[in-house]
């Protein structure tokens, strides 16, 4: 276990975040992954702290959206209710995150301030395979009325970087299932997949209402080969339902042509990793599908959250070029599925160029998942880091 200091009497580490629900399932998914990893396989004591408890919910059936303090999975998850309250050093934890630059409680610093040693202070960012993120990792802030200092720890691709989340036992798990044909029938026929469907070309949707789904679906259903599309229920609806005909319910399917949409039920996140690791190939959105996506091996396409003036186009063009800078039909799938270039009209051409590279999109992404892996995880990296700044500021301390 990556050490941290303890707290008095020999408890185990404590650790504070606080995640704010922006892009609805990608900041708690994240989240939610951290703390039970760093609960689960380094001792840690985590307190977990969300404002949007219903959402949560959805990925975590377990959580009580009504209850202001619980226990889930071994992480006290408490409703963050706003920036009000009064703390004491007591409630301050050994380490203390900030999500994504989410403004913790003043009177939350203000207690860090009174902390003897201080909490080591991290603001994890968002994952970015840009340049400029290798030269910002780690990087410290003075908090300019109490002198407390607070580091940048930034996801990423590369050694110079805090990695990706990525369990521990994660890749023996998914090759299991790959390798087990009866698993995989069993995962996708309890989700009214047919042995016919089995058979198809499967691919999993989750994007953000604005993707070209209507045109997609009409390139897919003109295709030479059978294709199956897994939606997760509340994913590209207006779409989806004008597909069916009906109301996109889990369990609502229509075959047209040489597509068959099926909708399936909202997931908790391990059934998640299995449908992304059942399928041929992965439409992803946000950050946390698209981190799993890439640990899955399978080839995949991402739906980057949209920013303003368009920078997101910037950081998914700086994605392409480490991950595929020779794969033109996919980086062009992924581009016009973004609308970094135009997505409106016929998508036939672009998919047939893709599928017809996909063979090749599989070969990188196994390649991928092995280069990516020895960045190490995330969250060991992260608690190896916090130690250091410990051990740095007990040395000034002398």
């Amino acid at each position: 276990m990556t050490s941290l200091s303890h707290q008095a009497g020999g408890a185990a580490p404590s650790l504070a975040l606080f995640c704010k629900v922006v892009d609805n399932f990608g900041d708690i998914g994240i989240c939610w992954r951290l703390s039970r990893q760093l609960q689960c396989e380094h001792g840690v004591d985590v307190t977990l702290w969300v404002d949007d408890l219903a959402t949560f919910k959805r990925i975590c059936p377990p959580v009580d959206p009504a209850a202001p303090v619980q226990r889930v999975a071994g992480v006290t998850v408490r409703h963050w209710s706003g920036q009000d309250g009064v703390f004491t050093p007591a409630d301050v934890a050994d380490t203390v995150i900030e999500f994504f630059a989410v403004d913790i409680p003043p009177g939350y610093i203000d207690a860090m301030a009174q902390c003897t040693p201080r909490p080591v202070w991290l603001n994890l960012e968002g994952m970015s395979a840009e340049e400029w993120v290798e030269g910002c990792h780690t990087l410290p802030s003075t908090h300019p009325r109490l002198g407390l200092i607070k580091h940048f720890f930034f996801p990423g691709f590369t050694p110079r970087t805090g990695g990706l989340l990525r369990e521990t036992g994660l890749d023996a798990e998914r090759l299991a299932f790959q390798a087990d044909p009866a698993a995989r029938r069993g995962f996708l026929a309890a989700l009214g997949v047919s042995d016919t469907e089995q058979a198809a070309f499967k691919v999993s949707l989750f994007c953000y209402p604005h993707a070209p789904v209507a045109a997609l679906f009409a390139a897919w259903r003109e295709h030479d080969t059978p294709l199956v599309c897994l939606v997760p229920e509340g994913v590209a609806q207006d779409a989806v339902g004008d597909f069916l005909g009906a109301a996109a319910i889990p369990g609502a399917a229509a075959t047209r042509g040489a597509l068959t949409v099926r909708v399936v039920p909202f997931m908790a996140q391990p059934d998640y990793d299995k449908l992304l690791w059942a399928c041929d190939l992965n439409l992803v959105r946000g950050e946390d599908s698209i981190v799993r996506a890439q640990w899955a091996g399978r080839p995949f396409v991402w739906h980057i959250y949209p920013q303003d003036e368009n920078l997101h186009h910037v950081k998914l063009r700086a994605f392409l070029g480490r991950f595929s800078p020779q794969l033109e039909a996919a980086n062009a799938f992924n581009l016009r599925w973004n609308d970094a270039i135009d997505s409106r009209g016929d998508w036939s051409e672009t998919w047939r160029a893709y599928f017809g590279a996909h063979p090749a999109s599989a070969e990188r992404a196994e390649q991928w998942q092995r280069a990516i892996a020895d960045n190490g995880d995330l969250a060991s990296n992260l608690l190896r880091f916090a130690g250091a700044v410990r051990r740095q500021s007990a040395q000034r301390a002398i």
